[in-house]
């Protein structure tokens, strides 16, 4: 999107960095997957902000504000708009075990003793893009990690003028972070020693957490637990009081094309089970088309009570 564009391009220059709180986290309940809750955040009528600055505040994506509030410039936000916090979110239809990750909403979930925990991330750009649909493992975890640019990283890093050393050393400048958990044999969840990119496609193919969310899932994660990496921009529940649910991201571009075209939005890929859904005749129908439409990134009732 090109406003993504824009706050990479302007963010550095603001320099506002804000302490994340605490990842969200959620007792698991029977036959329900509708948790959390919005909230508004006021901007005040003085000062600066950025929606970087909100999303760390309330440990959300970029994109998740981005989606939320797509009216809003998120660089300068007009002093003393409200901002729509997207808490609210419909967990993805899989199994409750381990590490989630969904590519399309830019959040990792983590499953453990009854509980999720959510945690924003940021995945890769296009054409060096994080896995999305795989199931793999924990390998290992290093406290400390060194990177190793592949020749390609280094072949485009002196493309744009910037020598790296074959081994970048143990850190806060480490591009990894203090902590990575490597999943596979290629991949790695891992912090940043940049101030923005969660919520945003900008890594190599590895998932970055912000470091305080990193650290905690860090110490957190045994080796052994299961990852699975999913790509799901749609998402729905049917809730034990019957209401019906669907959450829409925007999916990620597939191509350079999909990605330049700004003014369009990237078409869905539907399932089978999600063509089924649709046709559920309780959903009423003008309310999908927009949900499908907007990509608000929020749970958006689709069998409202009519009298």
């Amino acid at each position: 999107m090109k406003i993504l564009r824009k706050f990479i391009l302007g963010l550095s220059l603001l320099g506002l960095s804000v302490s994340a709180i605490a990842s969200t986290s959620y007792v698991l309940k029977p036959n329900t997957r509708l948790v959390g809750e919005e909230q508004v955040y006021n901007i005040a009528k003085q000062g600066t902000t950025t929606l970087e600055y909100v999303a760390a505040k309330y440990s959300l994506g970029l994109s998740n504000m981005i989606e939320a509030n797509p009216e809003v410039d998120p660089i300068v936000p007009l002093k003393g708009t409200s901002l729509i916090i997207p808490g609210r979110l419909i967990l993805p239809d899989t199994v409750h075990d381990g590490i989630i990750l969904n590519t399309a909403e830019m959040r990792l979930f983590y499953y453990h003793n009854g509980v999720v925990e959510v945690y924003p991330i940021g995945i890769g750009q296009l054409g060096k893009d994080t896995p999305k649909n795989w199931v793999t493992k924990v390998e290992r975890k290093k406290a400390g990690p060194t990177w190793t640019p592949t020749a390609a990283m280094r072949a485009e890093y002196r493309a744009q003028g910037e020598i790296l050393p074959a081994v970048v050393p143990a850190g806060p400048d480490n591009p990894m972070g203090l902590y990575a958990m490597y999943i596979g044999r290629l991949y790695a969840i891992h912090g940043t020693n940049a101030e923005f990119g969660i919520g945003l496609r900008v890594s190599h193919g590895c998932v970055r957490l912000r470091n305080e969310d990193n650290e905690t899932l860090f110490h957190k994660v045994p080796v052994g637990t299961r990852v699975q990496f999913i790509n799901r921009a749609i998402k729905y529940t049917t809730e034990p009081d019957g209401n019906i649910y669907i959450e829409v991201h925007q999916p990620l571009s597939r191509s350079e094309a999909e990605f330049e075209n700004f003014d369009s939005n990237v078409p869905f890929e539907f399932t089978q089970e999600d063509l089924e859904f649709f046709k559920n005749p309780q959903i009423d129908q003008d309310i999908l088309k927009k949900a499908l439409h907007e990509r608000s990134g929020r749970p958006v009732l689709l069998n409202p009570a009519k009298f």
